[in-house]
């Protein structure tokens, strides 16, 4: 593979230091497959390779490819107690759907989500206990996204009934004005997770379940979730804030009490900054909130940006690019030491405050 890199014009390497063992291995739709025993064995020989080769990578062991998965969480504790002390992170996938068009039900599966990461924390936990171990694992959530509108012919083209033809345009998702509530909310909690979910990487980037999408005439435009991503990227930097959010919620099937707030906050104290990113939940009411910024001394609200629509369904196409993107908010202000602002129903917001 060497000979072949230099042979297309890279000599040296690419210096990778993050290394994957594998991908899904709890699948049994994947070439490979294994139990926990069999591929944790198989994992921690392989690490244990690499390190003698290289001391500074780091490499991430195969979790649950999703938490509906039988083996799941058992998988976890097998696997990390054959390769514990020899990887860095165990990866975890998650996909987000809405076939029933169900609006409070999807927008409460980043509670899932949530459970899903505290769960395999605590087996990371369990098994650093048994072991006496000083050595930190993390997860890495290196699969995530919005996947459900692709339509049949895709899966038949997959399944190989379609013949095989040569690079067909798949999975092309187009996304909605309700996804970017539900990329919110999903980004909301590796936020409020950052203590233990360390690498989040959204599947993909352009056009196969992506927020950028392309066309053969050679258009290219951002999709509705591109904003909730970008923004989280940019300016989601810096220590994740703990909020004690007091908020009325709902019923869903998924959890009973769902509050109509999902929020997050980080503090980037080398910008002096406090950037706030929430979701209203509620299809109807405006949402009035009120953020103690007790400790930041004097501040001020520097931007504003909320993403609404008047249609769930609404979406942006090669021919009208803007028709979900975000707008300047208008209301959000501090007043003795607090920001207040209302969520329209069905928003996404993102505040950014200069403080102290």
């Amino acid at each position: 593979m060497g000979d072949l890199r230099a042979k297309h014009g890279h000599k040296e390497p690419f210096n990778v230091d993050l290394w994957c063992l594998g991908n899904e291995m709890d699948g049994p739709w994947q070439v490979g497959h294994k139990t926990a025993d069999e591929y944790g064995r198989l994992a921690n020989e392989v690490a244990k390779t690499l390190r003698a080769f290289d001391k500074k990578l780091q490499l991430i062991v195969c979790g649950s490819s999703h938490s509906d998965m039988k083996t799941y969480p058992e998988w976890e504790r097998i696997v990390l107690e054959h390769t514990y002390e020899s990887v860095d992170f165990i990866s975890l996938h998650m996909y987000f759907r809405n076939p029933a068009k169900h609006t409070g039900n999807y927008l409460a599966l980043n509670h899932k989500l949530d459970t899903y990461i505290s769960t395999v924390e605590s087996v990371i936990g369990l098994v650093k206990a048994n072991k006496r171990s000083k050595h930190d694992v993390y997860i890495s959530f290196d699969e995530w996204n919005v996947w459900y509108h692709s339509n049949k012919q895709d899966r038949a083209i997959l399944d190989g009934n379609e013949g095989w033809p040569h690079a067909p345009r798949l999975l092309e998702d187009i996304y909605n004005f309700e996804d970017v509530l539900q990329v919110g909310c999903i980004l909301n909690t590796f936020i409020r997770k950052s203590n233990v979910v360390k690498i989040a990487c959204i599947a993909q980037l352009v056009n196969v379940i992506a927020p950028i999408m392309t066309d053969p005439k050679g258009a290219a435009w951002r999709q509705t979730i591109y904003y909730p991503y970008y923004f989280a990227s940019v300016f989601g930097r810096g220590t994740a804030l703990n909020l004690a959010v007091d908020c009325p919620g709902y019923a869903a099937d998924i959890a009973d009490d769902v509050p109509w707030l999902d929020i997050s906050g980080v503090h980037d104290e080398a910008g002096g900054t406090a950037t706030f990113f929430a979701v209203n939940r509620h299809a109807k009411d405006d949402l009035p909130v009120e953020v103690s910024l007790e400790g930041f001394g004097k501040a001020s609200v520097i931007d504003h940006q909320v993403m609404t629509h008047k249609m769930l369904e609404a979406v942006n196409t090669a021919t009208d690019q803007t028709n979900v993107a975000p707008k300047k908010g208008k209301d959000a202000k501090i007043k003795d030491g607090v920001l207040s602002l209302t969520l329209k129903p069905y928003s996404y917001s993102m505040i950014r405050v200069k403080v102290a």
